[in-house]
């Protein structure tokens, strides 16, 4: 398992390499750059403005640029922030709890919501239940989470007289408020990750009822609970483990408009605004750890696999 572990980690350092060299060409071909956008309108000469380029490493080659991000970034420098000078990781650690937060918050909820309605589905195949959920968890599939999280603001405001509150307050500084402003989020991106939940747990649970095992089990008197929950939804939570893995990364994708809409100080908002502006370092910075966000939380599914069914722990 070790070895395994160490393979994945190296597997995942050249991934990272690739996703910053794609990252990094990508941004700097977005018409308009920082120096750009920071001397509109201030009558700046073209010389000063070379000035400022050079002064921020920007009168280089894109690779040559490229190369010396990468040497600061191995030793854990990520740089400064164009416009604020401020170290990119403090700016980065000061808002990666918000979207940690909430990335695991959807996660648990989607969890709630997803797996008893598809044990449920599949233990009513082809009932009116089975057809109603399956209705539901493809209207959630559609929905587009940006688009519940402003229907949901705005039916909460005009209804109800009520929207979340301003001004972000972690979970340490007041419980209350907080949950108040990262529930409506967190619901909008679970939506979509439970429907995904409830379809695939349908799916595996629906093919274990009908394999040859279950009807062991039924034979020898086990109650039917015991036949749903301790021996089908376990035989099919590998396939279910899977799929929460292979969604972090949509999940993430999802926290930079949501983040945005609700007016939380994430790592998806600071991604957002650094675009607009062009602060590269910035961008560059966080797309690299929400990617290894993402590659450490499919190590971990892998590494649960073991856990769920053991048969897989024995090969």
């Amino acid at each position: 398992m070790i070895e395994y572990i160490v393979r994945r980690l190296i597997f995942g350092i050249f991934v990272l390499l690739i996703m910053t060299a794609f990252i990094f060409i990508i941004m700097r071909a977005v018409p308009g750059d920082v120096v750009t956008l920071q001397l509109a309108n201030s009558g700046a000469t073209a010389e000063q403005m070379d000035a400022l380029k050079a002064e921020m490493g920007l009168d280089k080659s894109v690779l040559g640029q490229l190369i010396d991000w990468i040497k600061d970034a191995v030793q854990g420098n990520l740089g400064n922030s164009l416009w604020s000078g401020q170290q990119v990781s403090e700016i980065i650690l000061d808002r990666l709890p918000v979207t940690i937060q909430l990335a695991v918050m959807s996660i648990v909820l989607a969890i709630i919501i997803g797996i008893p309605i598809g044990v449920i589905s599949a233990v009513k195949q082809n009932t009116f239940i089975d057809h109603f959920l399956k209705v539901i968890s493809i209207g959630g599939l559609s929905i587009p989470n940006f688009w519940l999280g402003l229907i949901l603001l705005t039916v909460l405001s005009l209804a109800l007289n009520w929207i979340p509150p301003l001004g972000y307050q972690s979970f340490m500084e007041n419980p209350f408020v907080n949950m108040q402003q990262m529930f409506l989020p967190a619901i909008c991106l679970a939506i979509t990750l439970s429907a995904s939940i409830v379809r695939m747990t349908r799916s595996a649970v629906l093919e274990v009822l009908h394999s040859e095992f279950i009807r062991t089990v039924r034979a020898k008197g086990a109650k039917e609970g015991i036949v749903i929950f301790k021996h089908a939804l376990r035989n099919s939570l590998v396939s279910v483990i899977t799929l929460i893995g292979l969604q972090i990364g949509y999940l993430l994708g999802g926290t930079v408009v949501l983040e945005s809409i609700f007016a939380l100080p994430g790592l998806g908002s600071l991604i957002f605004e650094s675009v607009l502006v062009r602060d590269y370092p910035i961008v560059q910075s966080t797309v690299l750890v929400f990617g290894a966000m993402f590659l450490l939380v499919n190590l971990v599914v892998d590494v649960m696999y073991g856990w769920v069914d053991p048969r897989i722990r024995a090969k």
